[in-house]
């Protein structure tokens, strides 16, 4: 497979992994003193197809008092939540799309809308990173292979079972990381963003697999070191610093006798600077379930 720069692809499929191989799940539970509670990886977006979910995942949940997401997703779908987002996502400056990407990558991106019937003129406003996740929500729908994700799946079924729903950032928070995603490295978004179209069957596919096998060297092959590698600037702010800014809040969780579970996207847990391998760090226990 070829090398790859982050795109929206890697940004909301993220799955989960740590430093071993293997490990045929990917939930572990988090154990210290008497205390212990559960750490699931997540794919932001799936297919009808892909569920049931690996059972694993509902036996976190069944032994869990509260879900813990990345964020508040109720609040995400408010309409002053949409209004602000609205005024994140578009250039207010007088700059566009045009003004901002080189000739030869406008060209290329305003010959991938024409092909799926989407007028460049609509999106002229819209900031690059704004640009991919539309393209790749849009190629995902087109192929029959959007619908609810991990989280959202959990996220309702915990608001039906009356359970408490928690989150690791506001909203908000994660609305300035996504609203600045490839700044500076606009053309070489697109351009990646544009490739990865091509191949997002075989993509998506190699991501669930390694998802559904625990295949944690895979998911770091896939959707970790690329990123790392070719847009460092993105894997600290979006990775590394979130990750940072969540640990502490993990930690106040084993406080409580309560069980939580949580949920996050892949790069999170995986690697050295992932959130299971600081917690091991920091003397807990680590055990695939």
């Amino acid at each position: 497979m070829k090398k790859k720069a982050v795109s929206l692809l890697w940004v909301l499929l993220l799955l989960v992994g740590v430093n071993a191989a293997h490990a045929d799940t990917s939930v572990w539970k988090v154990v210290k003193g008497d205390n212990h509670l559960f750490i699931g990886g997540t794919i932001h977006v799936l297919a009808k197809s892909d569920y049931p979910l690996p059972a694993a995942f509902e036996n976190a949940y069944r032994q869990s008092a509260i879900v813990v997401l990345e964020t508040d997703m109720q609040k995400m779908q408010t309409p002053e939540f949409q209004k602000l987002l609205q005024s994140k996502i578009v250039y207010t400056d007088g700059r566009s799309l045009k003004t901002v990407l080189k000739k030869t990558t406008y060209q290329a991106l305003e010959e991938h809308m024409s092909s799926r019937g989407l007028p460049v003129a609509n999106f002229e406003q819209l900031k690059p990173g704004m640009v991919a996740i539309t393209l790749t929500m849009f190629e995902l729908q087109r192929l029959g292979l959007i619908g609810t994700g991990v989280d959202e799946f959990f996220s309702l079924k915990a608001r039906d079972d009356g359970k408490t729903i928690g989150q690791l950032e506001p909203a908000e928070k994660q609305l300035a990381f996504l609203s600045t995603l490839g700044d500076g490295r606009e053309d070489a978004l697109i351009t990646q963003t544009l490739s990865e179209i091509q191949r997002l069957p075989q993509l998506m596919n190699s991501l669930k697999a390694a998802w559904r096998q625990g295949d944690r060297a895979k998911i770091k092959e896939l959707a970790i070191t690329p990123i790392e590698k070719d847009f460092p600037n993105v894997y600290q702010q979006l990775i590394v610093q979130r990750n940072m800014d969540w640990i502490p809040e993990i930690e106040q969780m084993f406080k409580t006798k309560q069980v939580e579970f949580i949920l996050v996207g892949a790069a999170h847990l995986v690697g050295k600077e992932g959130i299971l391998a600081q917690l091991a760090a920091r003397g807990y226990t680590i055990e695939s379930l």
